[in-house]
């Protein structure tokens, strides 16, 4: 394709739906103790026990060489611009690092921040890259991706605030610390940060919300849903299933595995639905 479409892993984008629409994965570092290595390299499983038992786990962004690289691969298979697309900055500094490689680069390189994370950046690079393949120029690409971030709403269920307020992730949301064990904290993504949504008790109540507001975001429009988390179980699964059968609008529906970059700031236990209207 003319314009190649490049993501960082935090984007959540199955494998194989990356392969198939021509979307590069920069990988985002994960640190435990002496070792720093692309998240990919590290074994799911081992990352969540260290979670789960309390061991440090780190983040840090992609090196700027990782993007270079990225774009030159790009560039040597016939793009003649690039649309780099990202996680919030107020997350994370992986967009710096792509804009220090896009200045490297001979051809345009559109480095965008999104704003958000997981799929709504997903769902965000999927439309960038179908435009890019329907033959569009590099700022129908960018307004594509542009369109789809600015529409997704993010709903997170966090069994604890620990892990935000241990990664310094935690924003706005650090209002809601120290509520009771029972209450179960749901958050979004908000002027690019994390950010309280509503105090449930109980985790079972705390997920029926988490579906109860899918629903209500989506309302009739055209939409798709992904369910995310570091390890699918039947929890997930209900939850596909009760918002298939709830949601009117809804064009295709996926079950995803969280990054674990993003597993390692929400907890292991953590659960995201992603709301993205169509345009």
């Amino acid at each position: 394709m003319p314009v190649a479409v490049i993501t960082d892993s935090t984007a959540c984008i199955p494998e194989q739906l990356a392969a198939q629409w021509g979307i590069s994965l920069v990988q985002v570092q994960i640190a435990v103790d002496d070792r720093v290595d692309d998240e990919s390299r590290f074994q799911r499983a081992e990352l969540i026990e260290l979670l789960r038992s309390g061991r440090p786990v780190s983040t840090r962004p992609p090196d700027a060489g990782a993007f270079f690289w990225a774009y030159q691969d790009a560039v040597s298979a016939g793009a003649d611009a690039i649309v780099s697309l990202h996680v919030s900055a107020k997350l994370s500094a992986t967009v710096e690092a792509a804009r220090e490689a896009a200045q490297q680069v001979k051809v345009p390189v559109h480095v965008l921040d999104s704003g958000t994370t997981s799929m709504s950046l997903g769902f965000a690079a999927l439309s960038a890259a179908r435009t890019a393949a329907a033959g569009g120029q590099a700022q129908r690409v960018m307004e594509a991706a542009d369109r789809r971030y600015r529409a997704s709403s993010e709903l997170i269920y966090v069994d604890t605030l620990d892990y935000l307020r241990r990664g310094g992730r935690i924003g706005a949301a650090s209002a809601m610390l120290g509520s009771a064990l029972s209450i179960k904290p749901l958050l979004t993504v908000k002027d690019g940060e994390v950010a309280p949504l509503a105090r449930v008790p109980g985790r079972k109540r705390a997920l029926a919300k988490v579906a109860d507001l899918a629903v209500q975001r989506a309302g009739e429009a055209k939409v798709d849903i992904a369910v995310a988390c570091a390890t699918p179980s039947d929890r997930e699964m209900t939850m596909v299933q009760q918002l298939r059968g709830r949601v009117p609008g809804l064009n295709d529906i996926f079950l995803v595995q969280a990054s674990t970059v993003i597993a390692a700031h929400v907890g292991p236990g953590a659960l995201g639905v992603t709301i993205a209207p169509m345009s």
